[in-house]
């Protein structure tokens, strides 16, 4: 299999919900004025407690500082597993699994800390650029890697970065188990043709800018047993939507699609406090467990927390694994 440093430098920032005003005009350029930026790597996901937004630095000059805005201090790199000339697939229903063995877990061993971002068409691994030569070192033997750069692809030689390498020198430490939240939303993970973005831009931006905002004659809180999360994607020229069932009803059905099983997916959510970005090892815990049962998960990292998406058939044994795990004795 090839591994592929794609040609983005990355940011991750936070958007506080009271401050989104500040920030409508240029997120709604980034989404839908695609002519109008250089930005090829846009991430938007909503969460209880605020928006994530990944983005190059194209894109992140639309930002402007603010009180509102949390910027994590790092340039961030994806790479993308290619296997057989294609890039791993989400669509054919395997997601992080398929490479929870063969990154996510070496990675965690050497102490290296990741941001998964699985959209419709594939699976991006966020990884610090001053963790490069850790990551090259650590995955060459299991892969063929390539980096990116101005559109050529070439082939990272291994004494490019053994020399003055070293491994990260961290003791291992016991990982902390942390709590999940299985709500009972169910999501769909679909995709649209993006020249047709103006054709739901009305629907988009209600969904995104007013969900806080009860139509009237609405109540105005979903059931506590249920989250609001919501997440779109246009990464270069693709678009990937994860939301629930409640919001998708809102979209014109026949410009949407989705796998041809149509299948839901069920949520777990990481955290019970904000995990922040050093912790090494959150998305292996919990990625290993689904590929050695053969369970399809999406992984979606956002500034707070992590959300895993498996199957709505698999939910009751994944709910199962992961208590039994929290019960096992430390070592």
């Amino acid at each position: 299999m090839d591994l592929h440093i794609l040609d983005h430098r990355l940011r991750v920032t936070s958007i506080c919900k009271n401050g989104l005003v500040d920030f409508t005009h240029p997120l709604i350029k980034l989404i839908f004025l695609r002519n109008r930026t250089r930005c090829k790597f846009f991430s938007l996901t909503e969460t209880p407690e605020n928006y994530t937004v990944v983005l190059d630095e194209e894109g992140f000059k639309e930002l402007q500082p603010s009180e509102h805005l949390q910027v994590e201090g790092s340039v961030w790199l994806p790479l993308n597993v290619v296997s057989n000339g294609n890039a791993s697939s989400s669509s054919q229903a395997v997601g992080v699994t398929k490479i929870a063995k063969s990154v996510i877990a070496p990675l965690a061993q050497q102490h290296v800390s990741v941001f998964m971002l699985s959209t419709y068409q594939t699976d991006f691994i966020l990884v610090r650029e001053k963790d490069l030569d850790v990551v090259i070192h650590t995955l060459e033997e299991e892969f063929t890697i390539y980096r990116e750069v101005g559109g050529e692809c070439s082939a990272v030689l291994s004494q490019e970065v053994h020399n003055g390498f070293q491994k990260n020198g961290k003791e291992a430490h016991q990982l902390t188990v942390h709590p999940v939240l299985i709500p009972l939303n169910h999501f769909c993970v679909m995709s649209l043709d993006p020249d047709t973005l103006p054709a739901i831009a009305t629907t988009l931006i209600d969904v995104l800018f007013y969900s806080n905002s009860p139509k009237e004659g609405t109540l105005p809180s979903q059931d506590q047993d249920c989250i609001k999360f919501f997440s779109f994607s246009l990464i270069d020229g693709y678009v990937s939507l994860v939301m629930d069932t409640e919001a998708q009803i809102r979209f014109p059905a026949d410009l949407l699609f989705t796998s041809s099983s149509g299948e839901l997916w069920r949520m777990v959510r990481i955290g019970g406090q904000p995990l922040g970005f050093d912790e090494c090892g959150i998305v292996a815990q919990i990625s290993q467990p689904l590929a050695d049962s053969d369970i399809s998960a999406y992984y979606i990292s956002t500034f707070s927390f992590d959300h895993a998406l498996v199957p709505e058939e698999d939910i009751e044994s994944v709910t199962a694994m992961l208590q039994q795990k929290r019960n096992e004795p430390a070592c």
